[in-house]
């Protein structure tokens, strides 16, 4: 299996230092990397390309313009990136630190029309200020480490979480901070609807038309961990608009949106 990670960003250069690094001590590596930023400015290309020489899979970069939070679009543009012959995509957002075997873990989970909802633990904000003073490489934190909340999903027992993993189409807690999928799968719903503009439901909106095309939810719990850097919270002013076009979705049943991986003309009303 060749294994795509798409990480969004928008310049937090230390956060994604701490992401990449992560990545790097992995025990399974991905196959190609690729950093997608929203927005940011040289910064964080510059950054990014400096690494490319000597980071251990392939490490691509791709750019949109600043026009507010369009993670629908960047992550499309970064999938559109993946080499032809990779087979399976995973999704995180570049304030999340990896668990050693988080790829491994992903590939062990993946099963053919299903998706993968990962769980993550959250990081205080004094622990990630510590975080950003001294790099921490390989990330291992216990059930009772200090500065963590839901601290139950860093428990780490994949014998249990195959038992637990069953398919199922349950919406709550849909968050790309820590999915994966079958890129094929990706491809028949085209990916992203790019109308979602501002924080929240363009994640949600993909797996109603996931669930309508016969893919189904594997909630993962107690492997593919990954633990979220603190941040504040991002606006929720568009979301009353994002949901709107999420009920649109569910009403009508579909499963391919225009305006995503493969762009098309369409009419929003």
């Amino acid at each position: 299996m060749k294994v795509g990670l798409i990480i969004s960003t928008y310049n937090w250069i230390d956060a994604l230092d701490q992401v990449l690094n992560s990545v790097k001590h992995q025990t399974r590596l991905p196959d190609e990397v690729i950093v997608c930023d929203d927005g940011s400015n040289k910064d964080t290309k510059n950054f990014v390309l400096s690494l490319q020489q000597y980071f251990p899979s392939i490490l691509k970069y791709v750019w949109q313009e600043d026009k507010g939070f369009r993670a629908a679009a960047i992550r499309n543009k970064g999938i559109n990136e993946l080499s032809t012959n990779i087979d399976y995509v995973v999704v995180i957002d570049g304030d999340m630190l990896l668990h050693n075997k988080f790829i491994q873990d992903h590939i062990g989970c993946a099963e053919k029309n299903c998706f993968i909802q990962g769980s993550r633990v959250l990081i205080s904000e004094h622990k990630t200020a510590q975080i950003f003073k001294y790099s921490i490489g390989e990330v291992i934190f216990s059930f009772f480490s200090k500065g963590i909340a839901k601290r139950k999903n860093t428990l780490y027992l994949p014998f249990l979480s195959k038992l637990l993993s069953l398919p199922s189409k349950k919406l709550q807690g849909i968050r790309t901070c820590n999915m994966s999928f079958w890129k094929e799968d990706l491809y028949a719903v085209n990916g992203f609807n790019e109308k979602f503009v501002g924080w929240g439901r363009e994640d949600t909106e993909l797996v109603v038309r996931l669930f309508n095309n016969g893919v189904l939810r594997k909630n993962v719990k107690f492997s593919a961990l990954a633990y979220h850097l603190y941040h504040e919270e991002k606006s929720s002013s568009n979301i009353s608009i994002n949901d709107s076009y999420l009920l649109q979705t569910i009403n009508s049943k579909k499963s391919w949106c225009d305006n995503g991986l493969i762009k098309k003309k369409y009419n929003e009303s």
